[in-house]
């Protein structure tokens, strides 16, 4: 079973679904386009408020017409090792200037979520049992230096200006 979680907790009633040939958002739910039909949809409407899935080859710059009609973006972490969403995500906060939802979905791991926060992400579909009971547990981990700069607030430390204090995650 998956669940969403922020900073703040479990979100109860998500209603965002990834569409695919098998699956279709029913009434009341609402979807979560691959790039090339969302892009579609995008360029044929001025539907406001559309969800995106952005999958690890995909190319995150193409959303930069739409980037103000977009409520969620969704990055896939297709496996533990493959980084490529963090690489979106900061895309998507630094030069896309993209200031919605982003959310991590598929091997979303533990020990990952505080590295996925440094870069912009802010909501997680976790499915792991493990990453589920330490995140109902209040057990996130910390990481208590940082080389590079992040996507959130954060405080320099010292004379250094690569060597970071990581911002407090309650």
């Amino acid at each position: 079973m998956t669940k969403i979680w922020k900073e703040s907790g479990f979100v109860e009633g998500d209603n965002w679904v990834v569409e695919t040939d098998e699956v279709s958002a029913s009434e009341g739910e609402r979807a979560l386009l691959g790039l090339p039909q969302f892009i579609e949809k995008a360029e044929n409407s001025n539907d406001v408020g559309l969800g995106v899935l952005i999958r690890p080859a995909d190319d995150v710059r193409e959303l930069m017409p739409f980037i103000d009609r977009i409520a969620l973006v969704a990055v896939d972490f297709p496996a533990f090792n493959d980084g490529r969403a963090f690489g979106h995500a900061s895309l998507l906060r630094e030069r896309l200037q993209y200031k919605g939802e982003i959310r991590a979905i598929g091997d979303v791991l533990i020990d990952q979520i505080p590295l996925m926060l440094r870069c912009g992400i802010d909501s997680f579909a976790v499915k792991n049992e493990t990453a589920l009971k330490r995140l109902e547990e209040g057990r996130l981990p910390g990481i208590s230096r940082h080389y590079q700069p992040a996507a959130g607030r954060e405080t320099a430390e010292g004379g250094y200006s690569w060597r970071r204090k990581a911002r407090s995650v309650a």
